[in-house]
């Protein structure tokens, strides 16, 4: 047997015996809520309850025995994936709320964070990010970041659980507030290539992992923090590709400051369901009084057209009526999917 294939039989042992063991801790329950919380939010910013109030998401728990990605895999539900009916990206605010009350929106606040050479936009009180230097997780390469109507669009800001994957796995029982925290949770967002951001779409780990494999352990970390923070649950592929990508990192932490469950009621079941493919039909869809279209949902992303004009005049039909549905106005210029040929 040649070296390398006695390497791979090897990383394939170790990928069983790590899916063993996340099957094995899923039966030890989930962490005590009332389990003490303590030091700072480093990412969420958000501060610490008070101890009568209990835990909720956005709640530091750092020095909480056991919280390692691995340990918090075996502590998520394996369900199947529910519908996707009712979804709207809009419930969930982002950038329409303050979380830290700091005067700035959710995608300034993110790109402040994680550029470098951060220079601000005068007259913006410190809150508008005009250019910096991104060092991109998902690539492993520089970045260079210009604010401006061609350039925005090559940082975008990524929800690590997609928002339309979190609703189709439990974020449709949570409160107002809870989606909301959820939408605009610094744990949850990540600076990263435009393009990549755009080539994940709403995927789990099951379907999409960062092209940059040194970055692929704090990935699914960070996932299943934001899963576990806000009562999620998985499906038996994503569980068995994160367990995967942990066989190399058993020890990997979850991100600091990660929170701990919101206090809700626990998700009804959901019986697995076979889950179609949406058909592709570039028209709007009418609405059955003949009226407005109806809401497409987060259903396309810029690959679903094959020239700018396409995404644009699709874009600027729903857009007065829901608003950027498909986050296919990655800068919020008013300028849908500026990379396909033809674009201003």
């Amino acid at each position: 047997m040649s070296t390398t294939s006695r390497a791979r039989g090897r990383r394939r042992a170790l990928a069983a015996c790590v899916g063993a063991l996340v099957v094995a801790l899923s039966a030890c329950g989930p962490l005590d809520a009332t389990a003490p919380a303590g030091g700072a939010a480093a990412e969420a910013g958000a501060p610490a309850p008070a101890p009568a109030q209990g835990p909720v998401a956005g709640a530091p728990v750092d020095g909480v025995p056991g919280q390692t990605a691995l340990a918090t895999l075996g502590l998520l539900a394996v369900k199947g994936r529910a519908p996707r009916t009712g979804y709207d990206r809009d419930l969930f605010a982002y950038r329409q709320v303050d979380l830290d009350g700091n005067g700035c929106d959710t995608r300034n606040d993110v790109l402040r964070r994680d550029l470098t050479g951060v220079v601000l936009k005068p007259g913006t009180q410190d809150c508008v990010v005009q250019s910096g230097t991104l060092a991109d997780p998902y690539s492993g390469t520089s970045i260079a970041f210009v604010r401006g109507d061609s350039t925005s669009a090559d940082v975008q800001i990524d929800h690590v659980v997609a928002l339309s994957d979190a609703w189709q796995k439990g974020a449709q029982h949570l409160d107002d507030a809870a989606r909301q925290r959820l939408g605009n949770d610094p744990l949850n967002l990540l600076a990263v290539s435009g393009p990549l951001n755009t080539q994940k779409g709403d995927g789990d780990a099951a379907t999409w992992l960062p092209p940059n494999t040194a970055y692929r352990c704090a990935y699914v970390a960070r996932q299943v923090a934001v899963k576990h923070a806000y009562g999620l649950w998985v499906t038996a592929a994503e569980r068995d590709a994160i367990a995967g990508v942990l066989a190399s990192c058993p020890d990997e932490p979850l991100p600091a400051g990660t929170p701990l469950p919101p206090e809700q009621a626990a998700p009804a079941p959901v019986d697995p369901a076979p889950v179609e493919p949406a058909p592709v039909d570039p028209g709007p869809a009418p609405a059955p009084d003949g009226g407005a279209p109806a809401s497409p949902g987060n259903a396309r992303n810029c690959a679903d057209f094959a020239t700018w004009a396409e995404a644009q005049a699709w874009f600027e039909t729903y857009l007065p009526l829901y608003g950027d549905v498909a986050e296919l106005d990655g800068d919020d210029n008013g300028v849908a999917c500026e990379r396909l040929p033809g674009a201003p």
